[in-house]
């Protein structure tokens, strides 16, 4: 997985989308990818103009430095498509700031290269609506799978009944999943009630 600028000058300019869902979106997809150990890659773009990644991010992978650019187009840096390379991985999957540019370059690029790419939307945005869309709809055109945070972390767990990943990911769900971690935590509140009650 590939995050790629969620830093403050690009949220400044964002109007896709409101900036805390994005917020909230990339945090739960990064946690999500944590727990079911995808190797996750860094980025941002003249950091010391730009910002540094944002915190709740950052803070997701304490110990990772972010590889910080001056590509526009994230898979022109070396670096970054070397640390692809290394996972030995051929499915990726991306989320940026600006998704007209800083997603929509390197997931056509590297869907052009073989790559199999999943572009999280709802972890993304442009400067405006049109701008996201118009991206979507042109990754669509070259291959790329558009997809949500959520629909990520489903397509990782699979089965329920994979009890260890199950429970770590509703400690994602919980807190970033919306409507779903309210009726999570619900259902949680009726399973104890039930438990105690037959105790």
């Amino acid at each position: 997985m590939i995050l790629i600028d969620h830093q403050p000058f690009q949220f400044a300019n964002l109007h896709s989308h409101e900036p805390t869902m994005i917020v909230n979106n990339v945090i739960a997809l990064a946690k999500a990818a944590k727990v079911f150990g995808v190797p996750t890659i860094l980025t941002t773009v003249l950091e010391d103009r730009g910002g540094k990644l944002i915190k709740g991010l950052q803070d997701v992978f304490p110990d990772q430095k972010p590889i910080d650019r001056t590509f526009i187009n994230t898979w022109e840096d070396a670096r970054v498509v070397d640390a692809v390379k290394k996972t030995g991985r051929k499915k990726l999957i991306m989320a940026a700031l600006w998704s007209e540019v800083c997603l929509a370059m390197p997931a056509i690029q590297a869907a052009g290269e073989g790559y199999e790419v999943y572009a999280v939307t709802d972890a993304s945005g442009g400067v405006s609506a049109e701008a996201h869309e118009m991206a979507v709809r042109r990754m669509v055109m070259a291959g790329v799978v558009p997809i949500t945070w959520m629909a990520v972390a489903g397509e990782l767990q699979r089965d329920w009944a994979r009890q260890d990943s199950a429970a770590a990911l509703a400690e994602v769900l919980l807190p970033y999943g919306g409507g779903t971690g309210i009726a999570l935590a619900w259902e949680l509140q009726l399973l104890g009630q039930k438990a105690g009650a037959a105790a």
